[in-house]
């Protein structure tokens, strides 16, 4: 099947699609075309709609979008091979504003839906925008995960593979509460935390460095630590009844602001205690229960926690840039690629364009409950990242065909 000069692919889910939604009129010809309120109306333009169309696009389009279709401008979408029933659903939202965008409204507000139906045919019958004829995406940023566990090699050296430590005085990181992790790290990059080589390896990093650490090690498998012991644990364990409170039975902790100490090495718990009990680290709360502990009594509660089985953290591990996009697919199409005459393609689509249009639905400008509830989960690295790779995506056309009624 050929559209003008150019051959193009018919796609069986969008035949499926059509047939679907296919008005009875579509199989009989002689009694005209569908109804003008049919939001696939675009979808049935011919060749004379098309060349009406383009004039269009030229009086009205064509200084944003190009006669091409293909945008030169950031933050202006690509429309060229774009499913033409959803372009005609769009002009009309801004044409009605529902879609709130001046310069949208002021092109398309004197327009007829026969002209809006023309030009979203138009656009939709062009050459899709090829990846390489975007602008030069951002580099893409590793994701959360993968970011944290760069981060966290230069931490293996005293804080052991993995956050499991083998080193007497250095804490277990695995396992730990999130949130935890990165207070912890803050008082440490303020000073809050007296401890000077912390200060100087933290001091280089962002707020997203920290978290993307704090992300990896309360995600590791926690253990206990691989160091010696000195205390008795029996005693030990009557001590703790005083701590299980906040610290949770057996030392696992319910969350912040109590990290878990199941587990945890000794010697490191004994250095802490003495902290808060003589002002070295500052919390009212523990500095208050420390107050009364021995040293003795300080290695005992250590030697009991220390042999407790620790317990991973409630933390949700986040999507890769691939998971994420395998979730975009099922409305969007394989890579971006919509089967369906009301969804837009993305693929090819300008990187700037859909960051813009995922962080208006986050903020609510853009309106739609499920495009608002995904970009809702999204950061800002998983953002520029999907923007990315759907920009480098090829861009594939297709052809929407009514099959008649049986």
């Amino acid at each position: 099947m050929r559209r003008g000069t150019r051959a193009l692919p018919v796609v069986l889910a969008a035949l499926i699609a059509m047939a679907a939604h296919a008005p009875a009129s579509a199989a009989q010809p002689a009694r005209g075309k569908p109804s003008p309120a049919d939001d696939l109306r675009a979808a049935y333009a011919g060749p004379l709609e098309v060349a009406e169309g383009k004039r269009v696009a030229e009086a009205s389009c064509a200084q944003c979008h190009g006669i091409n279709g293909i945008s030169t401008t950031k933050g202006v979408p690509h429309i060229a091979g774009q499913r033409a029933p959803y372009l005609h659903l769009e002009l009309r939202a801004y044409k009605s504003g529902q879609r709130p965008d001046k310069g949208m409204q002021n092109a398309v507000k004197f327009l007829s839906d026969d002209a809006l139906v023309n030009v979203a045919a138009y656009y939709a019958s062009l050459d899709v925008p090829s990846p390489s004829a975007a602008p030069a995406n951002k580099p893409v940023r590793p994701d959360a995960l993968a970011a944290g566990k760069a981060a966290a090699a230069g931490c293996a050296g005293c804080h052991g593979e993995g956050g499991v430590t083998k080193m007497p005085g250095m804490p277990n990181l695995a396992g730990l509460d999130q949130k935890y992790l990165v207070d912890a790290m803050k008082a440490y990059q303020s000073g809050a935390r007296k401890h000077d080589m912390m200060k100087s390896l933290l001091s280089g990093l962002s707020d997203a460095d920290i978290a993307n650490l704090a992300l990896y090690y309360a995600l590791q498998k926690p253990a206990r630590a691989q160091t010696p012991v000195a205390g008795d644990a029996a005693a030990g364990k009557a001590a703790a009844a005083a701590c299980s409170g906040c610290h949770g039975e057996a030392g696992a902790s319910a969350g912040p602001p109590n990290p878990s100490v199941a587990g945890q090495d000794a010697q490191y718990l004994v250095a802490a205690l003495q902290a808060y009990k003589d002002g070295t680290r500052n919390d009212a709360a523990m500095k208050a229960a420390a107050a009364a502990l021995d040293e003795r009594t300080m290695k005992n509660l250590a030697a009991f926690y220390a042999a407790q089985q620790p317990q991973p953290p409630k933390v949700q591990k986040p999507l890769s840039t691939a998971e994420w996009a395998a979730r975009c697919d099922r409305c969007h199409g394989v890579n971006g690629n919509s089967t369906d005459p009301k969804v837009p393609a993305i693929a090819a689509q300008r990187a700037d364009y859909i960051e813009k249009v995922l962080h208006a639905y986050r903020t609510g400008a853009r309106k739609s409950g499920a495009m608002a509830a995904m970009a809702h989960m999204l950061t800002e690295a998983d953002i520029e990242n999907l923007a990315a790779y759907y920009a480098r995506q090829k861009a594939r056309a297709v052809v929407y065909v009514p099959l008649p009624p049986k």
